[in-house]
C-alpha cells in the first residue's frame, strides 16, 4: 500500500543514526535530551523548585525522560496532549556477578530481560552497553560499539534434531556469551568496561549493562522500501515522539492550545513497575508540578487532566505472509500503510471508540493514513503502557504504533515510510 506522503528519506536516515547511538534506554534517553536541547528544552532537576516559565523543559530519570512544551498563554489548567513509549527493549543483562566461563573459555554471566526471541540472539557480533554508577553518586554511560560477545549456537552435527524439530534452548545454560580465551578472573569484566569508560574501576559500585548487535541498521528489499534494524520495539516511537515534540515547539505559541509532553518510560518489557516505568509515579508527578508551578490548585490539576489525552505508540504486529492464520482474518496491518490503531476490548490496549475518533482526526489533520489492529480471537492479546497509563493517572489514552515483523527479535522489520508517518501523526495530535 502506498502513502499519499512522500516518504521522507531524511526522517528514517535520522532514525537510523538514533538507533545506533541509543544501545540501552540510558542512552536513547540522552540522545533524546540532547535533540530537544536543539530544539531550545533544558533540564530541570527533580530535587529544585520549578518555576512557571515558559518554554520547553524536561526531566531525565535512569532510563526515562519526560518533556513537555508550556506555550505563551498557557494557564494552569490547560490540558495536556500526551505521546507516550518506552525505550527499553527484549536482550540480555550482565549479572551481579558477570565472570564464569569454562573449559578455557571466558563467558559473561547473563539474564533474559523481557520476551525475547532467544534464538536470534545466536552467532551475533555484541557489543556491550549501559551505564556505570560510581562511589561518589553519579552515573558514566559507556557504549563498546564493536564485537566483544557471541552466543555460540551448538553445530548441527551435535544436534541433529535442530532442523527437523525446533532448536530448544535453555535460558540459563545456553545464552552466556564468550567474550575470550583463558582462565576466569573475579571483576575482570567490570574492570574492561570502567577502563574502556575512562573511570578508576575502584570507583564503580555498580552497573546496568546489556550486550547489544553492533550491526547497523540498513535499508532493504528492490526498492530499499523496508528497514532493518535492532530496538524497533520501541525506540521507533521514542524517535518518533521526540522529532513530533521538537516540531511542534516550533510552531507559533498562538498555535499550540495544548501543553504537548513526550513521556518515554523504561520497563515496559517486564510489567512497567519501576520508578522510571509507566506504572511509577514519574509522569502524574511532572504534569502536577508543572500544573502548580504555573500557580494552579487542586482544582486545576483535576480540569487539566480531566482534559488530557495520551497517545501510547508502540510497535504492533503487521501480517506475515507465512503466517497469516495467527492474525485476525479481516484486519491485516501491512507495512508503509500508516500507523496502526490498537483495539482490545479487554483493555489490554486503551483505545475506545472516543480516542479511536482523535486519533483519526489528528491523522486526518496531518494527511496521513491509518490501520486498525485487533488480534485473533484464538491468540493472547499483548499490551503496552496505554492501560496502565489510563488507570494511574485518569487520562484518555489511545494506543497506536506501527506495524512490524520480527517483533522482539535482535533485529525487527519495518516498512521505511512508516516512520515519517509516525512521527507527522503524532506531530498533529500534539499540535491539537
Amino acid at each position: 500500500m502506498s502513502s499519499p506522503l512522500r516518504f521522507d528519506r531524511g526522517h528514517t536516515d535520522d532514525l537510523m543514526a538514533f538507533l545506533m547511538a541509543s544501545p540501552s534506554p540510558y542512552h536513547a534517553v540522552a540522545t533524546a535530551a540532547a535533540r530537544l536541547e536543539k530544539a531550545g528544552f533544558r533540564q530541570v532537576e527533580e530535587t529544585d523548585a520549578w518555576d512557571g516559565s515558559t518554554g520547553g523543559k524536561y526531566v531525565l530519570r535512569g532510563g526515562a525522560i519526560v518533556a513537555w512544551y508550556v506555550p505563551e498563554g498557557a494557564g494552569a489548567h490547560t490540558p495536556f496532549r500526551i505521546a507516550g513509549a518506552h525505550t527499553d527493549s527484549p536482550n540480555l543483562r550482565v549479572k551481579p556477578l558477570p565472570d564464569t566461563g569454562a573449559y578455557g573459555w571466558r563467558q559473561v554471566a547473563v539474564e533474559i530481560y523481557g520476551g525475547t526471541l532467544l534464538n536470534t540472539w545466536l552467532d551475533r557480533d555484541l557489543g556491550l552497553a549501559g551505564r556505570l554508577s560510581l562511589r561518589d553518586g553519579t552515573h558514566r554511560l559507556v557504549d563498546i560499539d564493536r564485537p566483544l560477545l557471541r552466543v555460540p549456537q551448538l553445530a548441527v552435527h551435535l544436534d541433529r534434531s535442530a532442523n527437523p524439530d525446533g532448536l530448544k534452548l535453555d535460558r540459563q545454560k545456553h545464552m552466556q556469551p564468550i567474550w575470550g580465551l583463558g582462565d576466569v578472573e573475579e571483576g575482570d569484566l567490570i574492570r574492561f568496561v570502567a577502563e574502556e569508560a575512562g573511570v578508576d574501576p575502584e570507583d564503580v559500585t555498580g552497573w546496568d549493562l546489556m550486550p547489544h548487535p553492533v550491526e547497523p541498521p540498513a535499508y532493504l528489499g528492490r526498492d530499499r522500501e523496508l528497514l532493518a534494524g535492532p530496538r524497533m520495539d520501541n525506540l521507533l516511537s521514542v524517535h518518533a515522539a521526540t522529532a513530533a515534540l521538537a516540531a511542534v515547539a516550533g510552531q507559533p505559541d498562538s498555535e499550540i492550545p495544548y501543553i504537548p509532553v513526550l513521556a518515554a518510560f523504561d520497563h515496559e518489557e517486564n510489567g512497567s513497575q519501576s520508578d522510571t516505568g509507566a506504572d511509577g509515579p514519574l509522569l502524574g508527578t511532572v504534569l502536577e508540578r508543572s500544573v502548580f508551578a504555573r500557580g494552579g490548585s487542586l482544582e486545576d490539576r483535576a480540569r487539566a487532566f480531566a482534559g488530557t489525552v495520551c497517545l501510547s505508540s508502540d510497535t504492533g504486529h503487521a501480517v506475515h505472509p507465512n503466517y497469516a492464520e495467527r492474525h485476525d482474518p479481516t484486519h491485516h496491518p501491512v507495512v508503509n500503510g500508516g500507523p496502526i490503531l490498537k483495539v482490545n476490548v479487554n483493555m489490554r490496549y486503551a483505545t475506545d471508540g472516543s480516542g479511536r475518533a482523535v486519533f483519526a482526526a489528528a491523522c486526518e489533520k496531518a494527511g496521513v493514513p491509518w490501520q486498525a489492529f485487533v488480534s485473533n480471537n484464538a491468540m493472547p492479546c499483548g499490551t503496552t503502557i496505554g492501560p496502565i497509563t489510563a488507570a494511574r493517572h485518569g487520562i484518555q489514552t489511545v494506543d497506536i504504533g506501527v506495524a512490524i515483523l520480527s517483533m522482539h527479535s535482535a533485529r525487527e522489520l519495518c516498512g521505511a515510510d512508516d516512520p515519517h508517518l509516525l512521527a507527522t501523526a503524532i506531530a498533529g495530535f500534539l499540535a491539537g
